[in-house]
């Protein structure tokens, strides 16, 4: 027995650390290298297999099976592995190219390049790339397809998360050719595989339903042991009071007041490959270059207006923010520098650039790239490529132009003069300060949108409700003032747990009143992003951290009353991951949906991830609470707080492995496979593998110790904090950008 456990903790740890060296290993020499050498070796699936038959040994030998759920729980792990080595040896991956009006019967396998027979042909009908409307972004790609064996045909339509299947065998849209003459399709033939691997999904979830509901389990009798418990937990409240600061704009003859400039923004714009008011056109300008969405006082529209219809005057302005070694070449070291700097630096910035550009090694080379970024957005400016404002119905579509744009021959000529020369009166009225004109023409811009694009253009209400979201969206202020005020708290937490001193009920009913007010003011943005977006906001980094703050506090709201040590976890967790989301504010836009994650489980398996990595973060926090406490000798509370650790590990875990397995689901039904090896689906299954350990304690004994499950809780928390960042900015990968 004690040589059976053995081999389960060295083989269980040993896949661990292969699997983190096999990430840095693709990061270094590429992924087909880690393919081939790693992942699709016989020696990993050999661990892998050890790892599988060695665990259900243990498990009988030790009679585990007496409890159905555990014992359904990792019979469903086993019929995943099991389920996925059939796809390994007798499954067929591999892309096919198709011309319409073409046919082919064979596809070229991924790994090895060899060719593949199937036992039909198919044919492409068509291909139509459908665009979201009044846009060039595409929506979807639709490939439509003929299956023929014999006198058996059949047609299908595929598209990007619409499969087509015939004869066992998959196909996925993968890509298709620049002429819209072809298409590239992702084919799979794992008739077994596949169903033995979702069988076993099934099974894990009916599994875990069962070990949160079933009162011999191991979440129940935890939850027996917090509820009996006469232990008074307690937290202080530290006020902080979160004043909004109303700035008014400056007299300043370099911009128009701003009543006018806000009605220029809201005239509809095309930008970033959608249709959305001027204002937030403006805003993404004045946030890339000061880092905030207004300047001394100015609205984004002012400075965008300013600089649009006075570059001499606003060319001065010390607003474009520098980082690095960018700062010292062009600014002298100063933070802010004017347009005049650059342009006084360009030959040395060129300089730089070229040795970029070339692949040489220049010191602080990101901090140049983003000081070129920002002087081309001026440029763009400058030249009027940034006010597409003008659309013009050419050819059934709608086509949006910028003044300077060579417009279509055919287009009549008061329309012409309309578009060229508009903007050039709108320069002369803010010259002679004739405001009132200048509203009026900004009047007329709006009516000849309203008549050429009525079809495509967004509703008032999305319009509205995106002025009202660039007004309300989340400040770098806020997530500072929360992590300060929820450290804070926490230290006095501390210190009042060590001298059993509870907090009174008015001081806990006014923090939640304020974590509440927070959770509606963060939601009412998430809401208002959703909507003008089109889809769920949870298709990038910005959009997750700011999901999983509000999933912090509506946590801390819900759980608070068992666990007052909650509140300041909800204030520090919701306060640092809005805190990251704000490391995206220079580059925020509101996008469409790419294709291939248009699908509703991208919505449920982000949800339920970002909830788990909430409930971990909490583990982390409360291991933190009890090694202070623990310090003083406090050994009840050290107890009680890896009672409450344990209870948030069990859901925590079991919505880190359903939101893995979605996503599973969801990447077969985009790319046909529901395992790629992904560096972030690689580290997500760390991160379950490694916070499954203090759940079998007869494997890992010594993690039923307090103290060493509160370390452990902490130590482990770097796996999620590799998952998502270490992934997103060192390792790369499909998954880097969410």
């Amino acid at each position: 027995m004690k040589a059976l456990r053995i081999m389960v903790i060295t083989s269980y740890v040993a896949i661990i650390a292969i699997m983190a060296a096999a990430t840095i290993i693709e990061k270094l020499y590429g992924t087909r290298f880690a393919a081939v050498n790693i992942y699709g070796s016989v020696w990993f699936t050999i661990i892998w297999a050890i790892i599988g038959v060695s665990g259900m040994a243990y498990i009988l030998r030790k009679h585990l099976f007496s409890n159905p759920s555990r014992f359904l729980l990792h019979a469903a792990f086993a019929m995943i592995l099991v389920g996925a080595l059939i796809t390994h040896i007798f499954g067929e991956q591999g892309t096919t190219h198709i011309r319409v009006g073409e046919q082919t019967n064979v596809f070229i396998i991924n790994n090895n390049g060899e060719i593949c027979k199937m036992p039909f042909s198919v044919e492409l009908e068509g291909f139509e790339t459908i665009n979201y409307p009044g846009t060039q972004s595409p929506m979807d790609y639709v490939s439509a397809l003929i299956f023929r064996r014999g006198a058996d045909t059949q047609t299908a339509n595929v598209s990007m998360n619409n499969v087509a299947s015939f004869r066992n065998y998959r196909f996925y849209q993968s890509g298709y050719d620049p002429d819209g003459g072809g298409t590239y399709l992702s084919v799979s033939h794992d008739p077994v595989g596949i169903g033995v691997t979702y069988t076993g999904y099934a099974l894990l979830l009916i599994a875990m339903i069962l070990l949160l509901i079933m009162p011999n389990c191991g979440f129940r009798t935890t939850l027996k042991k917090l509820v009996s418990s006469k232990l008074a937990a307690a937290v202080l409240l530290l006020c902080v009071g979160l004043q909004a600061q109303t700035l008014s704009a400056q007299n300043n003859s370099k911009a128009l007041p701003r009543n006018v400039a806000e009605e220029f923004g809201q005239l509809y714009a095309y930008s970033n490959g959608r249709i959305g008011p001027m204002q937030t056109v403006a805003r993404n300008f004045t946030i890339k270059l000061y880092g905030k969405a207004n300047y001394k006082g100015m609205s984004a529209e002012q400075v965008f207006m300013g600089w649009l219809l006075n570059p001499s005057g606003w060319a001065g302005e010390p607003m474009i923010k520098l980082k690095g070694e960018a700062r010292n070449v062009i600014g002298g070291g100063s933070k802010y520098v004017s347009y005049n700097d650059f342009i006084a630096n360009n030959r040395r910035l060129d300089e730089v650039m070229t040795d970029i550009f070339s692949g040489k090694d220049v010191p602080g080379a990101k901090s140049f790239r983003e000081a070129d970024e920002k002087m081309n957005i001026v440029m763009m400016l400058l030249n009027g490529q940034l006010l597409k404002i003008f659309p013009y119905a050419d050819d059934n579509q709608i086509v949006w132009y910028n003044p300077a744009d060579n417009l279509p021959l055919d287009m009549p000529n008061d329309e012409w003069l309309f578009i060229k020369k508009t903007m050039d009166y709108i320069g002369e009225l803010a010259f002679t300060r004739s405001y009132d004109s200048l509203n009026l023409t900004i009047g007329k811009i709006k009516r000849y949108q309203e008549k050429t694009a009525a079809s495509v253009l967004p509703s008032n209400g999305k319009m509205r409700a995106e002025r009202l979201y660039n007004s309300l969206n989340i400040t770098k202020m806020l997530s500072m003032a929360l992590t300060t005020a929820g450290i804070i708290i926490f230290i006095f937490f501390i210190f009042k747990l060590m001298r059993r001193k509870p907090v009174g009920r008015p001081v806990t009913i006014v923090l939640n009143v304020v974590l509440g007010l927070l959770l509606a003011y963060n939601l009412t943005t998430i809401v208002l992003r959703g909507y003008v977006s089109g889809h769920l906001p949870l298709s990038n980094g910005f959009e997750t951290m700011q999901f999983m703050s509000a999933c912090a506090m509506a946590l801390t709201l819900v759980f608070q009353r068992r666990f007052a040590l909650m509140v300041p976890f909800g204030y520090i967790v919701s306060g640092l991951t809005l805190m990251v989301a704000g490391f995206s504010e220079s580059n925020p836009q509101i996008t469409h949906l790419m294709p291939v994650l248009a699908s509703p489980l991208l919505s449920i398996h982000v949800c339920v991830l970002m909830l788990a990595y909430t409930l971990l973060a909490f583990t982390m926090l409360n291991g933190i609470a009890a090694v202070a406490v623990g310090r003083r000798g406090n050994a009840e509370q050290t107890e009680m707080l890896y009672v409450v650790s344990k209870l948030m590990l069990y859901p925590a875990l079991f919505l880190l492995i359903t939101g893995i397995f979605i996503g599973a689901i969801w990447a077969n039904q985009s790319w046909g496979r529901y395992w790629g090896w992904d560096p972030k689906e690689v580290w997500a299954l760390i991160t379950m593998l490694i916070y499954a350990m203090p759940l079998h304690p007869s494997i890992f004994p010594r993690l039923q110790k307090p103290m060493a499950a509160h370390i452990f809780l902490i130590v482990a928390f770097l796996s999620v904090l590799i998952t998502y960042f270490g992934v997103n900015f060192l390792l790369g990968g499909m998954h880097s950008y969410a």
